[in-house]
């Protein structure tokens, strides 16, 4: 299929756009009408670096293109808004995969409220997506970064950790003897992650002081908060749910649970701090499950503590080489 056929498939695809664009694809930029405050990220991930096609369909790997770019948005608390997507796509790429991989973005899009507003197509050795996008807020104070951590503040999270890396590690035929059900809901986890954005856009205006999606790992992310902010977070271990059928992978092949809840990566669940005297309010209007994970005190980097209260050394979850 020639590209600009392969384009007119794609449109065909696209749900009708939110009310905010004015003009999308099919011009040569979108138009949308602006709120006070744009918020915008940027992802891009490769075949080979982010996922595999051997563990992936082309449905999967739209899915978790737009679903990382969108946990940004949620980390920060924004409302989602639009999409702009550019796919480099390797030359014998049959169209029809190439159409599965759309259909990934957009059925997400569509449950989270999102426009695919435009992109681009170019041919390549190797497949890689970038998505681009925006979300929206209309006072400062709605929205949550990274440095706002204050000493004496509470350090919650929401959902559970290590079940894409659980996943990951079942998907490599790594982890033997696991149930249906269990390997089902890590394959998934690992596959489709879903970003947290009602949650996001609830603590963020519930007070939170900072805010981070857990994309690299709890270790990583934690640290990011942790030099953004100018603190130490001390976080308990032991009070971190762990996904279904987490412990068992983990215990499968010999490795501590603990550590791949600490370490494993693309969970995209948030780490967040906020005020005591708000953790009641906070939690129950996060509209999810939230655990006290920790506290943020003075000092630098991040202490994470396992049995016995004992300091955990050098844990760290994935870093882009």
């Amino acid at each position: 299929m020639a590209e600009l056929a392969l384009i007119a498939a794609i449109e065909e695809l696209l749900p009708a756009p939110g009310e905010r664009v004015v003009r999308w694809v099919g011009d040569d930029a979108a138009v949308v009408r602006a709120r006070p405050l744009a918020v915008t990220s940027i992802d891009t991930i490769a075949e080979g670096v982010h996922f595999e096609l051997a563990t992936h369909s082309f449905e999967d790997a739209g899915h978790k293109a737009l679903a990382a770019a969108l946990s940004d948005l949620a980390a920060m608390g924004a409302n989602p808004g639009e999409a702009y997507v550019s796919l480099a796509l390797p030359r014998d790429l049959p169209p029809a995969d190439a159409l599965s991989l759309v259909k990934g973005m957009t059925a997400l899009a569509e449950r989270t409220g999102t426009t695919m507003a435009g992109g681009d197509i170019v041919r390549a050795g190797a497949l890689v997506i970038t998505v681009c996008v925006t979300g929206w807020a209309e006072r400062e104070n709605q929205l949550a970064g990274r440095d706002g951590a204050r000493p004496g503040d509470v350090v919650g999270l929401t959902g559970d950790l290590g079940a894409s890396a659980a996943g990951l590690l079942m998907l490599e035929g790594q982890v033997p003897g696991l149930g249906p059900t269990e390997a089902e809901f890590l394959a998934r986890r690992h596959r489709c992650p879903e970003p947290r954005l009602a949650a996001g856009r609830a603590i963020a205006a519930a007070g939170a002081t900072a805010m981070i999606d857990l994309s690299d790992g709890l270790a990583t992310d934690a640290a990011h908060v942790a030099d953004s902010s100018g603190v130490r977070l001390v976080l308990d271990l032991l009070t971190a749910p762990l996904g279904p059928g987490v412990r068992e992978a983990a215990e499968a092949i010999g490795r501590d649970p603990l550590e791949l809840a600490a370490t494993g990566g693309e969970d995209y669940e948030l780490l967040f701090t906020v005020s005591p005297d708000l953790w009641g309010s906070t939690a129950a209007a996060a509209g999810t499950v939230v655990t006290r994970l920790g506290t943020v005190v003075e000092g630098n980097g991040v202490e994470l503590r396992g049995p016995g209260g004992r300091i955990l050394e050098e844990m760290r979850g994935y870093e882009h080489p």
